[in-house]
């Protein structure tokens, strides 16, 4: 049996239970959206854990939570850990959370134990990863490395509120993002621990999995037009309804992703948006937002081919207008080798058997991977449950993969400053 000796197992779940208590809908669901004033109030605790970790704590002008803590070489390029804590409209309580709060009980460990770290260590709560307040994610991440798109802070919530009214709402100055970029270079390595979110470690039974790359998302916007009419007088053969071509293109959608049974492709359409939306008048628009992510770049661009003409010949058919806007394009990333070494070496010195996988989910360490090395752990889900209240992750198996993250941060702060 694995005995945790070096974390505080406690703690670090308590704090996860005490964050689930902000925005908790329903006996175990949380709805905190991100630059939300449940999203402040939940950063602001985090914040006092940082300090309490022993940290010097910050929100930068993204939103994003900082937490700095110094090393022996604070020249040298930094670690940095973490993951986000805003979630789901309709969202569970580990997402996120968990790498969170494991990367300040790793640093709180280290504080406790008297250990100065070899490099510098940042702990990041980055703001907006899930995406769904404002249908673009990773907010927080890109922005520290200046990879903001134009229109981004003119994105609108289901509200009417623009992404830019948020963040000065939030303490945020839009007007002042380079004071909050990093200069390239500056971060060494990137360790994240996230909950699975899927079946595969709760269907081997283990309670720790090492990730070896991060599926490609693409996220395209499509905007279907056609001519709104009475519904009890415009024949069939004569409408241009835009909701029956958007039931086609989901259909088609899933088609194109289960061609090659047994691909780790996957493909959602998981939000749509009808005009003039009355029950008595033939849709004259829709909006619907497409997720199409595989971890073979090759397979996934010739599936975007795919649907891009089964869009337009399902539109031509229907007498609509298509408009395709890419929100998300990135390739999949693997994980530096010797980080994953470091990896499968703690795991098997604390007798883990941690298979390695792949992750469909993109994370912040996607678009970390583009400017350092990073390595990623999973923590068991049960059932394979996420993005909902039953989302679940034991707190055994939370603190085995927090005792992970803490030896294997040791070892990357000290191959850092070689």
């Amino acid at each position: 049996m694995l005995k945790i000796e070096e974390i505080n197992a406690i703690r670090l779940n308590e704090r996860i239970e005490r964050l689930s208590m902000v925005g908790k809908i329903g006996e175990t669901g949380v709805s905190r959206l991100a630059l939300s004033q449940e999203d402040h109030t939940a950063v602001n605790i985090v914040k006092g854990w940082m300090e309490e970790a022993g940290m010097s704590a910050k929100i930068d002008n993204f939103g994003n939570l900082i937490g700095i803590k110094s090393g022996e070489n604070p020249d040298l390029p930094k670690l940095m850990m973490g993951s986000h804590i805003d979630s789901q409209v309709y969202g569970g309580r580990y997402d996120g959370v968990t790498g969170v709060i494991a990367a300040i009980e790793v640093v709180q460990t280290m504080k406790e134990k008297g250990i100065v770290p070899e490099v510098s260590i940042e702990v990041a709560a980055f703001s907006d990863e899930v995406g769904c307040r404002f249908n673009k994610g990773v907010f927080g991440v890109r922005g520290i490395w200046g990879e903001l798109e134009e229109g981004e802070l003119d994105r609108k919530d289901s509200e009417g509120i623009t992404r830019r009214k948020a963040l000065i709402d939030f303490g945020c100055n839009p007007e002042n993002f380079t004071a909050s970029e990093y200069e390239k270079g500056s971060l060494g390595a990137f360790l994240e621990l996230h909950i699975e979110q899927g079946p595969i470690l709760d269907n081997t039974g283990s309670p720790v999995g090492i990730v070896s790359g991060i599926s490609g998302p693409l996220w395209l916007t499509l905007e279907l037009t056609g001519f709104a009419g009475h519904a009890g007088s415009v024949p069939m053969n004569m409408r241009q309804d835009a909701l029956l071509g958007a039931a086609k293109v989901i259909v088609a959608l899933n088609q194109v992703a289960l061609q090659k049974p047994g691909t780790p492709t996957v493909a959602t359409v998981g939000n749509i948006k009808v005009f003039p939306n009355s029950r008595n008048i033939v849709p004259e628009k829709v909006t619907l937002t497409i997720d199409l992510r595989d971890i073979d770049l090759a397979r996934r661009d010739q599936y975007e081919v795919q649907l891009r003409n089964e869009i337009n010949r399902i539109a031509a058919i229907h007498g609509l207008t298509c408009k395709i806007t890419e929100d998300m394009k990135s390739e999949p990333r693997y994980v530096a080798n010797w980080m994953k070494e470091v990896l499968r070496e703690e795991s098997k010195a604390l007798g883990l058997a941690a298979p390695e996988l792949m992750s469909g989910p993109f994370h912040n360490s996607l678009t970390m991977s583009n400017y350092c090395d990073y390595a990623m752990i999973f923590v068991r889900s049960k059932d394979g449950i996420s993005h909902n209240p039953l989302e679940f992750s034991s707190p055994e198996d939370i603190a085995a993969g927090t005792e992970l993250l803490y030896r294997s941060a040791l070892r990357v702060t000290k191959q850092l400053a070689q």
